[in-house]
């Protein structure tokens, strides 16, 4: 019987810990730090995911089998590296391979130099330059954080003034701090997003069920973006030829570049795509599993979890075909008041909070344990998420699970999923717009 830590104390986490727990070859699941939710089926940890030293004493003293990482902090600062020098096991990409992420100007040029499709894009390290390339520019434009900034480093912009503004907020305000020091300036791409998680072997993928996320604010995509709303999966059929199209094109071109340039990729690799006319483009790279797409993914495999991780350390994710539920997961996400913005914490939470119950799963967030019960202590504070054989059926009971939890200052998106996404083939445009690049 396996013990399992993961690293980390979001909703993504409590989907892993969920997940990794249902499995009977699994004896227990630690987590550090974890949340009010994850105490419920696993052990909290007093240790900070970005603590490598103290994750790696935990581990030789309880005699860890396979460490899980969540976040990207940590996956970034090179946590895999020093497991792996200390000879544990651990499931996630190394420091070198999580540029993907931790980099956009990495990851943009990483696609340019091995043809995988992503919008045309120039980098700056100086704020004059990039202003004067925004205000001779046409057309919408997206303004980038070079490094990690927690989901909030994007401002789209629908104009050139628009963009000004978002170099100088980054650049010269330092909204986001160092990692603003160098920014990525692309064309705004227009059609549907989709998300589509692989996990990877160094040479082998195997997808996971395509997402929907919501990364905006309020509804009907306005507002600040966010760490993500809300989502659900699947977006498209997996026997969509489109999907094939990802893979081949998109997924294992990124796992076979990298083995090219020498930094090999295992774990789970994330492309944000945007399906234009043109066909699927990549808007961005993470080096984990998504969140909130990991939300509704994960309820749906049917594969042991543990048995996929397995494989994929073992280099053999070709012989470990992922097996799906037939049915749809959605979720809906709640947030602290102002959020993504400043927001409140400490509110008291009331209503339903265990994990399954009423046929529903809620994953907890920003939650801690107060004196009088459960208390708000981030902004996403929890994920409310419902299977159903129906699209429909799915969305209306997470929004009934959302009903049955109150805090003061709630908020979430109303729309999530209510227009599903129809993702097509698309015929291939002529013509790109005019403009700078």
């Amino acid at each position: 019987m396996l013990k399992i830590l993961v690293i980390g104390g979001g909703g993504r986490e409590h989907a892993l810990c969920w997940a990794l727990r249902s499995s009977p070859q699994v004896e227990k699941v630690y987590c550090a730090p974890g949340n009010a939710g994850i105490a419920e089926i696993a052990r909290q940890l007093e240790i900070k995911p970005t603590d490598t030293k103290k994750l790696i004493e935990f581990a030789r003293h309880e005699a860890i089998d396979l460490t899980v990482v969540g976040p990207e902090d940590p996956i970034v600062g090179g946590v895999v590296d020093t497991f792996r020098r200390e000879k544990l096991r651990v499931f996630g990409p190394t420091a070198a391979a999580a540029q993907l992420e931790g980099s956009k100007a990495f990851a943009k040029s990483f696609m340019r130099r091995h043809n995988i499709p992503t919008a045309p894009f120039a980098v700056f390290d100086n704020a004059e330059e990039a202003t004067r390339f925004c205000r001779e520019s046409e057309g919408p434009l997206v303004v980038k954080a070079d490094g990690l900034a927690a989901g909030k480093g994007v401002i789209v912009c629908e104009t050139p003034a628009e963009a000004e503004a978002a170099v100088q907020h980054i650049m010269v305000e330092r909204a986001f701090g160092a990692v603003g020091e160098k920014i990525v300036i692309e064309r705004r791409l227009a059609g549907q997003e989709l998300s589509v998680m692989a996990f990877a072997d160094g040479r082998h993928v195997a997808l996971m069920l395509p997402a929907r996320d919501y990364k905006r604010a309020l509804d009907g995509d306005r507002g600040a973006n966010t760490g993500g709303m809300g989502a659900y999966a699947p977006a498209i059929r997996l026997d969509d030829p489109l999907l094939e199209e990802i893979e081949r094109g998109i997924i294992q071109k990124t796992i076979d570049g990298m083995a090219e340039d020498g930094i090999p990729y295992s774990g789970v690799l994330y492309a944000g795509l945007m399906m234009t006319e043109s066909g699927p483009k990549v808007l961005e790279f993470n080096c984990r599993f998504g969140d909130p797409e990991t939300q509704v993914v994960l309820p749906l495999l049917k594969t042991d979890l543990v048995d996929v991780i397995g494989a994929a350390l073992a280099g053999k994710l070709d012989m470990e075909p992922l097996e799906w539920r037939d049915e749809v997961c959605a979720c809906v996400i709640l947030t602290s008041k102002g959020y993504p913005g400043k927001y409140e914490t400490g509110a008291p939470i009331s209503g339903t909070l265990k994990t399954e119950s009423d046929g529903l799963l809620r994953f907890h967030a920003g939650t801690s344990a107060g004196t009088g019960g459960v208390i708000t202590a981030g902004g996403r504070v929890l994920g409310i998420c419902s299977r159903s054989s129906t699209h429909e059926g799915a969305i209306a009971s997470a929004y009934a699970g959302v009903e049955r939890v109150q805090f003061k200052g709630a908020q979430f998106r109303t729309d999530i999923g209510l227009r599903p996404a129809e993702v097509h083939r698309m015929r291939r445009a002529p013509a790109e717009r005019r403009g700078r690049f």
